[in-house]
This record gives C-alpha cells, sequence and structure tokens, in this order.
C-alpha cells in the first residue's frame, strides 16, 4: 500500500520527530511530507516532500507561518496515497481538508491540540496579541477540520481529554515512544562519558536530587532547587535556556549547593539519571520523555497530577504524583520517593513505554481499518 507520513515540521531534534521517525519504520515504503524540512537527511530512503513556504521567508518564523499553517494543510493533496498517517501538534491533522468516501484513510496521531488556541494558560505564545486576535477563528476551522473523518490516537489520557473537550471527537491512547531499550543497554553510562564529561562527572556530589530540561519557566527548575532545599540534598539542574541567568541567581541563593550543568551530552545526561537520588519534573507536560528515561534507569521521579506525565508514574509505581507544590507536600514527596524500590518499573518500562511496543500499537491502530492488505 502507499502510504503518506504527514508532520508540522521536521527539526534534527525533537520527541514529535521521534514519533516519526518510528513511524517512517512501521511503513518503510511511505512517503513523507511536512510544512518544511531543517533534517533533509533524517529520512534516508524515503521521499521527503515540502509545501510552498519552505521556499519563503516564512520557514523561519513559525508564528509568522502560522496564519497560513491551516489553508496550506487543508489544501496538501493526499489523493494518491492509500493512507496518510499524520502527526499532529498544530495543524497537520487538516492535511487533505474533508474526507471524501473515496478517499485515502486518515490517521492522526496528536501530540496536542495546538496549545497556543486551547490552551494557552500553559504556552506564552497563546498570550500575544496577533495569537488571541486569530484565536477565535482559528479555533473554529481546527474544530471543523478535526471532525472531517479522521482516525484519532493521542499520546496521553490527558491529550486525549483536551481533544475531547476541544475538538468533540474520541481517540484511543498509544503513549509515544522511549528509547527504554537503549537505555537499558548501558549498564553504566558512566562508563561510556568522554574525558570531558567524565571529569565534570566527578566533581558531582554521591547524592543529589536532578532537575533537567529547557531552561524556560513552564519547566519550573525551581522546583527542583526547593526540594532539594527541603529534603537536604545537592541539585543538579541539566540544560540549557532562556532562564539561565535567574536559575543561577536561585542556585546562588540556595541553603544547598546547586550545580547547573549547560548543555550535556546525551550520555552525560544518562549518567545524571543513573546517579540521581530523584529526578523532580514539575513541568505540565503533555506526556512527558523524561520521567520515563529516568525510571527506566532505576531513578524516582517526583511529578504533578496535572499534565501526562503523571500517567507513567502511577503505571510503572516509579514514582510520587503531588496535587500541589507547598513546602510540606514536596518535603514529603521527595522523602517518599526516594524509598521506592525501583526493579519493577525498571523490568516493565519498556514493555508499557519502550519503541518497539509503539511500533506494534501503531501498527495494530492502522491495521484495524486497512485490513493485512
Amino acid at each position: 500500500m502507499a502510504g503518506l507520513i504527514i508532520h508540522e515540521w521536521i527539526e534534527r531534534h525533537g520527541g514529535s520527530e521521534n514519533v516519526v521517525d518510528e513511524m517512517a519504520a512501521v511503513f518503510p515504503d511511505a512517503d513523507i511530507h511536512c510544512l518544511w524540512s531543517n533534517a533533509p537527511d533524517r529520512f534516508a530512503g524515503h521521499t521527503v516532500s515540502e509545501s510552498w513556504i519552505a521556499r519563503t521567508p516564512l520557514r523561519k518564523s513559525k508564528a509568522a507561518a502560522l496564519p497560513f499553517m491551516p489553508a496550506t494543510w487543508a489544501r496538501t493533496d493526499v489523493s494518491a496515497a492509500d493512507f496518510v498517517l499524520i502527526s499532529s501538534h498544530a495543524f497537520a491533522h487538516h492535511a487533505g481538508g474533508r474526507q471524501p468516501a473515496d478517499g485515502p484513510q486518515r490517521f492522526v496521531y496528536v501530540h496536542t491540540p495546538a496549545r497556543y488556541l486551547w490552551a494557552p494558560e500553559l504556552d506564552v505564545r497563546g498570550g500575544n496579541l496577533a495569537a488571541r486576535a486569530l484565536a477565535p477563528a482559528l479555533r473554529r476551522v481546527d474544530r471543523k477540520r478535526a471532525q472531517d473523518g479522521a482516525t484519532f490516537a493521542a499520546n496521553s489520557d490527558y491529550i486525549r481529554q483536551r481533544m475531547e473537550r476541544s475538538w468533540g471527537v474520541e481517540a484511543e491512547v498509544i503513549h509515544p515512544p522511549v528509547r527504554v531499550e537503549y537505555l537499558q543497554s548501558v549498564p553504566s553510562w558512566a562508563d561510556r562519558l568522554s574525558a570531558e564529561d567524565a571529569y565534570l562527572f566527578s566533581t558531582l556530589p554521591s547524592e543529589y536530587i536532578l532537575g533537567a530540561s529547557r531552561f524556560v519557566d513552564y519547566k519550573r527548575l525551581d522546583v527542583a532547587i526547593r526540594a532539594g532545599e527541603l529534603a537536604g540534598l545537592p541539585v543538579v539542574l541539566a540544560g540549557a535556556g532562556p532562564q539561565h541567568a535567574e536559575l543561577q541567581a536561585l542556585a546562588d541563593a540556595a541553603t544547598v549547593p546547586v550545580i547547573i550543568t549547560t548543555r550535556p551530552s546525551d550520555e552525560l545526561l544518562f549518567a545524571l539519571y543513573q546517579a540521581a537520588s530523584l529526578l523532580v519534573f514539575a513541568a505540565v507536560e503533555d506526556f512527558g520523555i523524561m520521567p520515563v528515561e529516568a525510571m527506566a534507569l532505576g531513578t524516582p521521579v517526583l511529578v504533578v497530577s496535572e499534565g501526562g506525565a503523571s500517567e507513567s508514574v502511577l503505571s510503572l509505581e516509579g514514582g510520587i504524583v503531588l496535587d500541589t507544590l507547598n513546602d510540606d507536600q514536596l518535603r514529603r514527596g521527595a522523602n517518599s520517593a526516594r524509598e521506592l524500590d525501583m526493579t519493577r518499573a525498571q523490568a516493565a518500562a519498556a514493555g508499557q513505554f519502550g519503541t518497539a511496543r509503539f511500533r506494534q500499537e501503531v501498527l495494530a491502530w492502522t491495521s484495524r481499518l486497512l485490513g493485512d492488505s
């Protein structure tokens, strides 16, 4: 069958791109289409095409391109495909417009309905003047296109519920692929470090609380520092971003040592997971890859109940879920999480969240309508 995989835009790094990697592995003969690609060599063996936006300066600014995205996707011709598999976190689910009776079956894997439209309180882009002005019209179009006849899957139950509220559509849940098998293939990531990373790693305290993500406000890395102070443990922050100076000021004022590691390599991040006493992940995420990675390597996590991260923690019993982040709950949660036996979580992580599991579930989801042909 001639399949077409569609994704918003393609970057060299990104969780949604990792999903498309696995979709391409499930359907190795499928073509791939996107608005633009900044990683032209990412999908070797697949024909990758781009929209007209790729030939304009709009490709350099998602905000500037946003008003053109819905119509561009709706006018995308998908008629030559036997089926279309769409990875959507903005407007890619509009691809092909209204579903004709004799058109290809469309499967849409949803990372989230566009947050700046449907959950602006969680996305700073939703607060700017242009976004507020365009939002009512875009929401009407977005909901209408979502009801044009596609079959949906959500990356978490949290997103499934957002889809039902926003679009009025039902979806099954297929959690995104997490590189559990790869992470667990190395007994000690500390032994894989470069000389420079090995030296940095050797200077870290023997026990510490880890906070890892982009240094932006909604990731709430300040909570990791506060958890360290309440638990009386040093804190390591790993990542990079515009909030670096603010986090450095908090680190300098903290009552426990706080070490900031900028732009860690993958190997160093994995070694930090393995050595940490606890990963504090206070962001409200659609799913949350990092908590699963930490649990797969035997490190308990502390997350908030809102968002998708709590689903993996509760499923694997690999951490503590907090409803509030007041000092008492944070102290109790951090201490309780550090006492957990992570044996079960490590053993179950691949089966529930690994890449092989994702491929199997995507194939089963699409095969129910496509059959074995």
